[in-house]
């Protein structure tokens, strides 16, 4: 009889070893902890499949202290995951920070999750699900902001498009057609989008994306096989649409999709990268895909500010040893080349 990987409350205080995990859940974050804290009860929610998380911290004052972080992070331990918050000073944009995380994973599946965002329980169980019988680069849950249930825009729902069968390479930029996809992860389009959608608990859909902001599960081969986020040292440090450069390398060669429904929610606070002037893609889009990994030693750092590139866990760990449009989630945007909100 199969058991979930959650460990329940009867069990907590329970010697027991930790199951080995299938995904690591890597979470960037800085100067958010209440937000964190949610995006951590997301995440405590979920009972399959079993995984890890590590969070790369790169707020003012340590993000581990602070207590609903803290506790949430308990929470996980006690469920049987292994939770490890790594002090990731000083900045050097997002990519960098992602290819930091990246560099931490060795499960063969990665969720990268942003800090401001909610699972629906059930979630990464039905996204594992997906990347398994798609068998493609990547697949992602974008996030929806909920205040615009009441906004229905069937205008942008028109550019959903389903895959039928099996989930094929696709090269994109800003000048596709297919990066009018990007219109369908507005607002509250896919919560409208899935109510018609008829579809039974556990059931989904995939479907052709520009890219998925904010909850995107990677086949790490495939995501490693194209370079990661090592491009961050082609850009300058403050940068958007790492995410969406990395998805469509990825997509070039191992195709990838959304899934329908979305359980991933917005918790529509304001984006914490207001400079939106440089582009990855702009930037790299055809810069080589392998390097050698970063071992994060480039870039200046701000005066007075200890370099913590080496990770180290928060104490008590248990451990061995927003390019996006959801930032201003569902308003209207001027969209260049890519261009929208964290």
């Amino acid at each position: 009889m199969n058991t979930m990987s959650r460990r329940t409350a009867a069990d907590w205080a329970k010697p027991a070893a930790t199951p080995a995990a299938r995904v690591d859940v890597l979470i960037p974050t800085r100067d958010r902890p209440s937000a964190l804290a949610v995006t951590l009860a997301g995440l405590a929610g979920q009972d399959d499949p079993a995984f890890d998380v590590v969070v790369s911290d790169q707020s003012d004052a340590p993000v581990a202290e602070d207590p609903s972080v803290a506790a949430m992070l308990r929470v996980l331990r006690a469920q049987g995951r292994r939770a490890r918050v790594l002090r990731h000073v000083p900045p050097r944009g997002m990519a960098e920070q992602r290819q930091f995380l990246l560099e931490q994973a060795g499960h063969d599946q990665v969720l990268y999750l942003d800090d401001d965002v909610w699972l629906e329980p059930g979630s990464m169980q039905r996204m594992g699900v997906a990347l398994d019988r798609l068998d493609c680069g990547f697949v992602g849950m974008a996030v929806q902001g909920l205040s615009y249930l009441g906004d229905h825009r069937p205008d942008e729902e028109s550019v959903y498009e389903p895959w039928l069968g099996e989930v094929k390479p696709e090269r994109l930029d800003s000048q596709s057609t297919a990066f009018d996809r990007h219109r369908l992860h507005n607002a509250a389009n896919l919560a409208h989008l899935a109510a018609g959608q008829g579809l039974d608990a556990g059931e989904w859909r995939a479907y052709k994306v520009a890219w998925v902001g904010g909850c995107v599960l990677y086949r790490r081969s495939s995501l490693l096989a194209v370079g990661g986020f090592t491009f961050w040292r082609d850009l300058p440090a403050v940068h958007v649409g790492e995410d969406v450069l990395a998805q469509w390398r990825v997509m070039e060669r191992f195709g990838g999709a959304g899934i329908l429904p979305s359980g991933a929610v917005h918790l529509e606070l304001p984006t914490t990268l207001p400079d939106r002037e440089v582009e990855a893609a702009a930037v790299a889009r055809d810069q080589p895909e392998t390097r050698e990994p970063s071992r994060l030693k480039a870039g200046p750092m701000k005066k007075g500010m200890e370099d913590e590139r080496h990770p180290e866990s928060d104490p008590g760990a248990e451990v061995p040893g927003p390019y996006r449009l959801s930032g201003v989630q569902g308003r209207d945007r001027v969209t260049r080349a890519g261009v929208g909100s964290r």
